[in-house]
């Protein structure tokens, strides 16, 4: 069974860091590219960052120069290190993958940017 688990949300001051992680089980981590995707309320998921199997990383236009994702395969575990946030990054963000046959979501974290 597979599971993918965040943990690290939280309250945040504009301007302030956090880094939320996802640790995945039941899947051969190493072998697919990680995701993170984050949904505020009322607006659509977006596809916040991704990890390749080889470390390669993409990101959306809005958080580049401040998110930096990497993948531990040690431990099965994703990060999202995210920095200057302001309160557009206030959202669930959710762990995903995919393989050839069924994608994988994890129940997300919450990251809340406010004063």
């Amino acid at each position: 069974q597979v599971q993918l688990v965040e943990s690290g949300g939280g309250l945040v001051q504009p301007g302030g860091s956090l880094r939320i992680s996802c640790a995945a089980s039941g899947i051969s981590f190493r072998a697919y590219t990680m995701d993170w995707f984050r949904q505020a309320p009322g607006r659509q998921r977006e596809l916040v960052a991704s990890i390749t199997v080889t470390g390669n990383t993409y990101y959306v236009d809005s958080v580049k120069g401040r998110f930096f994702m990497s993948r531990d395969n040690a431990k099965n575990t994703v990060y999202l290190q995210m920095n200057s946030l302001t309160v557009e990054d206030t959202a669930v963000y959710h762990c995903h993958t995919q393989t050839s046959t069924r994608e994988f979501w994890g129940q997300g974290t919450q990251v809340t940017v406010s004063s």
